[in-house]
């Protein structure tokens, strides 16, 4: 059997997913799996088109043309076995209005949010209040802004934003406790609790430079409050129909309750990642997480 890892592509969050497809293809092989890497900004269909039919896809792959569900669709075309969620489901995680709407619809405490563009941002009640403001299509904090002061905010920040992309999510700001939860094959993991460095916000800079602080378990949460957490995440992967893998965003409140951010379905698997570090809280480290991706793969193909 062949096992192909794709990383890289031509997304905002490439490099990331270069060292998320490297993290993995090097556990592949330290399972005992033969392994090829590729780049689909090099050419996907000629990557494709010379693999053996008996391969496995792991698509390592963040942001547009990775997570969005057009790589997914090509693999279905092709009729490949693969990691992760398939493509209407994918394409559905990966927007965030989506996601929030549907979320809502089903009961999930979300966060209060409208969809704005450049013109209408600032005229909305939100704006006035600490919010967040993020692209509709992506991940690892890119195109996501944290606006605490409303009369304080970045215009050059706000129109780097708008150049990513024409629409948004404006959200109110959730204050609490940072709670990430990821979710292997519909069980939820242990959840990891997130502090930015002092002054600072989870933003992509600190998720990646050693700056916050990953704690799993959650030092901030009782016994009770890691299984709702854990039962938030387990619900929310199921009412999006996510397969495989998935790790939800959540903050715990002061009281204790939980609102719900966004879902991932394919996390960062970089050996700094929140998603590696929760299964080697539970047991299962790098090789044999890659080995059960794989085995689900197969299974569900």
């Amino acid at each position: 059997m062949n096992i192909l890892v794709l990383g890289g592509a031509d997304s905002p969050e490439r490099e990331v997913s270069l060292r998320s497809a490297k993290a993995v293809a090097s556990a592949a092989r330290q399972a005992g799996f033969e392994v090829t890497e590729a780049d689909p900004a090099e050419g996907l269909a000629a990557i494709l088109d010379r693999l053996p039919k008996n391969t496995v896809v792991l698509p390592i792959l963040h942001g547009k043309n990775g997570e969005d569900g057009v790589l997914q669709a090509e693999l279905e075309k092709r009729d490949l076995a693969y990691l992760g969620s398939d493509s209407q489901v994918s394409a559905a995680c990966f927007d965030k209005w989506q996601t929030l709407e549907r979320l809502r619809g089903e009961g999930v405490n979300v966060p209060e949010g409208v969809r704005v563009n450049k013109n209408n941002y600032k005229d909305q009640p939100l704006a006035q209040k600490p919010h967040a403001l993020k692209i509709i299509h992506g991940g690892s904090s890119i195109g996501t802004i944290i606006v605490r002061d409303s009369k304080k905010v970045d215009q050059k920040q706000i129109d780097e934003l708008f150049e990513l992309e024409n629409d948004a999510v404006l959200e109110e700001l959730v204050e609490g406790i940072e709670v990430t939860v990821p979710i292997l094959d519909q069980v939820a993991l242990p959840p990891i609790e997130v502090r930015p460095p002092e002054g600072g916000e989870f933003d992509y800079e600190n998720k990646y430079n050693g700056a916050s602080a990953e704690l799993c378990p959650p030092p901030s949460l009782d016994e009770e409050q890691i299984k709702n957490a854990q039962r938030l995440a387990e619900q929310i992967h199921k009412i999006m129909k996510c397969r495989h893998l998935s790790r939800v965003d959540t903050i715990m409140r002061p009281d204790g309750s939980f609102t719900a951010l966004e879902i991932n379905t394919m996390p960062g698997l970089t050996d700094q990642s929140l998603y590696p570090k929760a299964a080697a809280v539970s047991g299962i480290p790098m090789p044999e997480l890659v080995k059960r991706f794989i085995n689900m793969a197969i299974r569900d193909h």
